[in-house]
């Protein structure tokens, strides 16, 4: 269990590794390589909009491989993903820049930066449902918090090459090719991802599905007709998972940058031990969710996030590097409390038969809701010269969205009653 785990996790670190080499290179250098006829402000109003084109393409993905894992396996989404992932990101290394080819390069850059999202889309529920699926019950959550971790893994693969760039070359040799680095990393990372996951078996779930012939014929009509209320409310559940990650890791990297003026390894250095705390916690989380539950987790998490966004937003402001550590990790903190659990929750909440197609969109339309957004409006509110208040509004208002969505889900977690292969409704 613990290779298929680890396996898992490898994947899904490399794959969202792609995807958050983008967002710190949009954060820093996309906005003038590839919008610099456009004020700095608009710019990077601009950079993070093609960094929501990825967000918007994920549901899609989700759609699109999660008909896949329903119909053929969950091991194909696995493969297929990753393959398009990495390319994908590859791609975006060697794309040509404003000064190169006109406003087609920022066409391509959205073009290159949709098929990275369409890809990621179909990873995560590929990767959860193949250790959910292997896991036994009362270890449900523990298993399936390794993919969980990937993406903190992927974000310090991803940030620990830009940090070292950063620290060692001119700002000069940075904005001219130092960036395209971690994009061209990407293609070894892949290989060696692929190798891990051609080696992986089919869950038992799918194969008894396979052997029953009861898979659905067209998995996303019977989600959309039969738990439509069920994803939205978990989309609008994990929103607040997204916003407080995109917030702490993009938003506040280019606020902090060229709003308060810290110097750019200082800022990666801060957000990468919060993600670093974030990722070492989530397995002990996951103990926490196999013992008390998945839904008491969530709630908490999304309350410890409503109570602490406005600190956080002060904290950041000071620009003192040990209060925006205190800030970041906190709040990194307190919204893993509620995605350390999600990998077993989302699977638990659907019947196997659309599992990997239900769980997927659920899971990527809240990266729509609170990922694609959040860095727009975080930057649109902060435009004056005082404390960004508005951006802890922002925050504080999907933090409660999401408790109220988690208010009206119910709890999965296996007992003697139920059994583990209970599909609950939602209350």
């Amino acid at each position: 269990m613990f290779r298929l785990a680890a396996a898992s996790m490898a994947g899904t670190a490399i794959e969202f590794y792609d995807f958050f080499a983008y967002g710190t290179a949009a954060a820093l250098v996309l906005g003038p390589l590839f919008f610099p006829t456009v004020s700095p402000l608009v710019a990077t109003l601009a950079a993070f909009g093609t960094f929501g084109i990825g967000f918007i393409a994920r549901p899609l993905g989700s759609v699109l491989f999660g008909h896949i894992g329903d119909r053929l396996g969950r091991r194909p989404v696995l493969i297929s993903s990753l393959l398009l992932t990495g390319l994908a990101t590859v791609a975006v290394g060697f794309a040509p820049t404003y000064r190169d080819i006109g406003i087609a390069a920022p066409v391509l850059l959205l073009a290159l930066r949709f098929l990275q999202g369409l890809g990621l889309g179909g990873e995560w529920g590929g990767a959860v449902l193949l250790t959910a699926e292997h896991a036994p019950a009362h270890r449900r959550v523990l298993w399936s918090s390794f993919p969980q971790a990937g993406p903190s893994v992927g974000f310090l693969l991803a940030n620990g090459i830009t940090l070292t760039l950063s620290a060692l070359l001119s700002d000069a040799q940075f904005l001219s090719w130092g960036w395209r680095v971690p994009f061209w990393a990407a293609g070894v990372l892949a290989a060696v991802g692929l190798l891990l996951r051609t080696q992986l078996t089919e869950t038992p779930d799918f194969h008894e599905l396979a052997t029953s012939r009861t898979r659905a014929a067209q998995p996303f009509a019977e989600v959309v007709r039969g738990h439509w209320r069920l994803v939205l409310l978990t989309a609008g559940g994990l929103s607040i998972g997204y916003a407080v990650f995109y917030t702490v890791t993009t938003w506040s990297l280019s606020y902090g940058t060229e709003r308060l003026g810290v110097d750019r390894t200082v800022m990666l250095g801060c957000i990468m031990a919060s993600v670093a705390a974030s990722g070492l916690a989530t397995p002990f989380i996951a103990l926490f969710g196999d013992r008390y539950g998945r839904r008491p987790l969530c709630l908490f998490g999304c309350t410890a996030v409503a109570l602490w966004m406005f600190p956080l937003v002060g904290l950041l402001r000071t620009g003192r590097p040990a209060l925006m550590l205190l800030g970041f990790v906190i709040a990194m903190l307190a919204f893993s409390t509620a995605f350390g659990v999600v990998g077993a929750y989302l699977p638990e909440l659907y019947d196997a038969r659309v599992r990997c197609t239900g769980a997927a969109v659920g899971y990527n339309l809240a990266g729509v809701l609170g990922g694609a957004t959040t860095p727009l409006v975080a930057t649109a509110a902060a435009r004056g010269d005082g404390p960004p208040w508005g951006v802890a509004v922002y925050l504080t208002g999907i933090a409660l969205l999401s408790l109220g969505c988690f208010l009206m889900l119910p709890e999965t977690r296996p007992t003697a009653a139920t059994g583990p292969a209970a599909d609950p409704a939602p209350a």
